[in-house]
């Protein structure tokens, strides 16, 4: 070993004992010929005293910023005054007895010093210096941690860890696949996994009962904050349970690695409905550190004569102590509402003796005046936010507008909450064919099931599925269900889709056929990994805790990633380029 210790194990030397140390020039002061060095390690930092007359080896004046060394010298106390109590090895520094340039450093074209801001296209470009600051090493020990924590509590829950293919079928889960085209099979191709989704559910028809991975995925979706092209999730599935299983599991699962991490309580996360999240919070992601509900005030409005006001659906969201925000801050949430598709947005300033100033306020009766205050429980120097139109509209308006007064503060912590009894289908295509809101595997709920076995049409978008999210913060960590486990079901779903017979054979009929020899009940979850330890280190991309992502346009700078291929390797994989079509001259 070129080291005795690390930085980090310093504590554990003997005042006057001799170690040997490795690590990069984080600092270097020159003070009247002494050389005092700060050394970075991958534990941490400890200052280092090169005295010239005194040193075996190089002169320590040639050493400049990481450069790499390695040190041998005595462990001393620090000299009064000097000591700093607020940092690792702060009483501490090394008398050098020899010093060893093991490698030099050119002039960095990033700084490491992370008091610098850096852009970002050239901290990727450079990331294995970006890798050498406190902050990423951090996120990346962390992500570590995580994953060890996540392993022990599958294992002592009597998981079995499986690693299923990376090389599938096209077998289309939402987004778009990544394909490899196949050498020895010219002209077809593989698909890279969305997720382990149609391999875990046919461990469940194997009967491994219990199955967890730590799997990469891959999408071709656009990147952004919480979301890259490849990514990690826990992957889980269980036979022989319900949602309330996999809920509870889950739950205490995530619950127990926030506590190890963050030290601080953590409860299984709470549940809402869909619905009730989507009526109160105006999204399907609720983030819960904010106490800004919203409130369907349809019926104060039941037999109004202000027009704007006569629609299906009227949402208020009640802003405490903003009633004197600027006309101009006004004017900027109307026309955020006016870009979500909304017609307009009505504001109103609650006053002393439940007065109401607003510019619609002379179209509204008396009684439909106190009725809004009391519904939404508005005090003077309230100000009262008002969105009309469709439930699904005013809804996200409000939703949208309730995190521009949303103010994060990093002492409010993670809160979680579960999400469930999505709809099984978002909507209709332009075929008229429902479209899936999670997967297609996702098995209707129990009570919607004659609803979903016989409906048409619109009347499809009312049947509810037996999925969950598992929501913090406001960001989705990640989604599960009870799965369909009957043949019967999963064709009824594939045929609502406008997946013909012949196709979905082609496509799913390894799971088709697989459901006839016996498939138990099964349910399961995944989340991203990626996500977890963003949220635990405090960060609001995810690219932070990745050691070498993709760029917002899905570039890799340090590798040059995506590129072309040579000829030679287009025609081994029996595969042709087209030609670019020449722009026409007007």
């Amino acid at each position: 070993m070129m080291r005795t210790h690390l930085t980090s194990t310093l504590e554990t030397a003997v005042i006057g004992s001799t170690v040997e140390l490795c690590g990069w020039v984080a600092k270097r002061r020159d003070h009247g010929g002494v050389v005092f060095i700060d050394l970075r390690d991958a534990g941490g930092v400890v200052q280092v005293v090169v005295d010239p007359s005194k040193v075996v080896g190089v002169d320590p004046h040639l050493i400049r910023s990481e450069f790499v060394l390695r040190v041998v010298g005595v462990v001393k106390d620090r000299p009064e005054g000097t000591i700093k109590s607020d940092t690792a090895n702060g009483a501490i520094e090394v008398a050098v007895d020899s010093v060893e340039i093991l490698a030099a450093c050119d002039a960095l074209p990033i700084p490491v010093d992370e008091e610098v801001a850096a852009d970002e296209s050239l901290r990727l470009k450079y990331r294995y210096l970006d890798l050498r600051g406190r902050r990423l090493q951090g996120n990346l020990r962390l992500r570590a941690r995580v994953n060890h924590l996540l392993r022990q509590a599958f294992d002592e829950r009597e998981f079995v860890e499986v690693e299923t293919p990376l090389l599938i079928a096209s077998t289309p889960e939402g987004a778009r696949d990544f394909v490899v085209p196949s050498r020895l099979t010219p002209g077809s191709f593989y698909a890279l996994p969305q997720s382990p989704q149609l391999f875990k559910q046919l461990l469940m028809v194997g009967g491994l009962d219990r199955y967890f991975q730590i799997a990469r995925c891959l999408r071709d979706e656009d990147p952004r904050a919480d979301r890259q092209f490849e990514f990690t999730q826990l992957d889980m599935e269980m036979s022989f349970v319900d949602s309330d299983d996999v809920m509870d599991l889950v739950g205490e699962i995530v619950a127990s690695v926030i506590r190890d991490v963050t030290q601080e309580s953590a409860g299984n996360p709470g549940r809402m409905t869909w619905a009730d999240a989507m009526a109160t919070y105006g999204t399907e992601k609720p983030d819960l550190r904010f106490d800004l509900p919203i409130s369907d005030v349809t019926s104060v409005f039941s037999a109004t004569e202000f027009r704007a006001f006569q629609a299906d659906s009227v949402g208020a969201l009640r802003i405490p102590e903003s009633g004197e925000l600027a006309r101009a801050r006004l004017d900027s949430l109307i026309e955020r509402a006016q870009s979500l598709g909304a017609p307009g947005l009505v504001w109103i300033r609650v006053r002393e003796g439940s007065l109401i100033d607003s510019p619609v306020a002379k179209f509204l009766s008396e009684e439909e005046k106190s009725a809004l205050l009391a519904k939404t429980n508005a005090q003077p120097g309230d100000l009262i936010l008002l969105a009309a139109g469709s439930l699904a509209m005013t809804s996200e308006v409000l939703g949208v507008i309730r995190k521009e007064f949303c103010v994060v503060t990093k002492d409010l912590g993670l809160q979680t909450v579960w999400v469930t009894d999505f709809p099984l289908f978002e909507g209709l295509d332009d075929q008229g064919n429902p479209i899936s809101s999670h997967h297609p595997f996702t098995a209707p709920h129990p009570d919607d099931l004659d609803l979903f076995m016989h409906a048409e049409g619109e009347d499809l978008l009312s049947v509810r599925s037996q999925a969950y999210d598992l929501v913090v913060n406001g960001w989705e960590l990640g989604s599960g269900s009870v799965r369909i486990h009957s043949r019967e079901i999963q064709e009824r779903v594939f045929s609502l889709l406008g997946i013909s017979p012949d196709l979905a054979h082609a496509r799913f009929g390894f799971l088709l056929e697989a459901f006839r020899y016996g498939a138990p009940p099964h349910a399961g979850f995944a989340f991203g990994i990626d996500r977890l330890v963003a949220l635990l280190a405090g960060e609001d991309n995810i690219r932070e805790v990745i050691a070498f992502p993709k760029t917002q346009s899905g570039a890799d700078p340090l590798t040059n990633a995506p590129s072309l291929l040579e000829g030679s390797q287009l025609k081994s994989l029996g595969l042709s380029l087209a030609a670019k079509k020449k722009e026409s001259r007007p």
